[in-house]
């Protein structure tokens, strides 16, 4: 997009607002509303209706009998997450450049964002007939293979569960995999498996993604989820999972 139409699109409340916690994220010190103000060019009662908004949303703080702002607990979380989230990407992708070698079907690294299975990255295969990109694709949770991971290790969502898909989610869960067809579009079948972290917390999915004529159950059984699963337990133990090496000592 040329500078001058993404200019045309830009929001000045927007701008302001994140130009603000920017100043504020470049010091270490608490900093006063004159000179935030100073700092940004903005009159105070600008300046404080911002800081005040982002006060509420826990963005920003002041310490007990301070005037003076800093970043607040709101920032921090956001900026953990993305941390996160950029340490999944690094240490699956070559896990998943690997799978791929192997298996010649596409791999994705699938998170989970609210009620949706979010398709985050993908390594592609060299098979001419293929399943179109999901990369930056929502599903919900409960319509593909991917999303009924994060349901069935989430005992938060155990009320919420039809009867027929509580049955299904203890199935995955209990074989450590999900597999569906048309789950991600006509002619598309899915195998996934979970990421677990240090604190065994799902915070993302491997997913392999072909053609179903492609993905017959023998094979599936032969190659493709020996392969996934192998995979998926590479990356859990690279975040710090240690229930697979567990279970191999005993």
């Amino acid at each position: 997009m040329p500078a001058r139409e993404k200019e045309s699109y830009s929001i000045r409340s927007v701008d302001n607002a994140l130009a603000l916690l920017e100043a504020l994220s470049e010091e270490d010190e608490e900093l006063s509303l004159s000179r935030l103000s100073e700092r940004m060019g903005l009159n105070k009662a600008s300046v404080f209706r911002l800081l005040a908004t982002f006060e509420r949303r826990g963005y920003v703080e002041r310490r007990q009998g301070s005037r003076d702002y800093q970043l607040g607990p709101s920032a921090y979380e956001i900026g953990q997450k993305l941390l996160s989230r950029m340490g999944l990407l690094r240490k699956a992708r070559p896990i998943m450049e690997k799978l791929v070698r192997e298996c010649d079907e596409a791999a994705y690294l699938v998170v989970r964002r609210n009620g949706d299975a979010l398709f985050l990255d993908m390594v592609d295969n060299i098979q001419q007939v293929k399943v179109v990109s999901l990369v930056g694709r929502r599903l919900p949770l409960d319509s593909c293979a991917a999303g009924k991971i994060f349901l069935a290790y989430d005992d938060s969502d155990e009320g919420m569960q039809e009867q027929v898909l509580k049955e299904e989610l203890e199935g995955i869960r209990r074989q450590g995999h999900a597999g569906d067809c048309h789950g991600i579009g006509e002619g598309g079948a899915c195998l996934a498996v979970p990421l677990l972290d240090a604190a065994a917390d799902v915070v993302g999915v491997l997913a392999l993604v072909g053609p179903e004529f492609r993905m017959p159950q023998e094979r599936i059984e032969s190659q493709l989820l020996p392969a996934l699963k192998t995979a998926g337990e590479v990356i859990s133990s690279k975040l710090g999972y240690l229930g697979y090496s567990l279970q191999k000592t005993h």
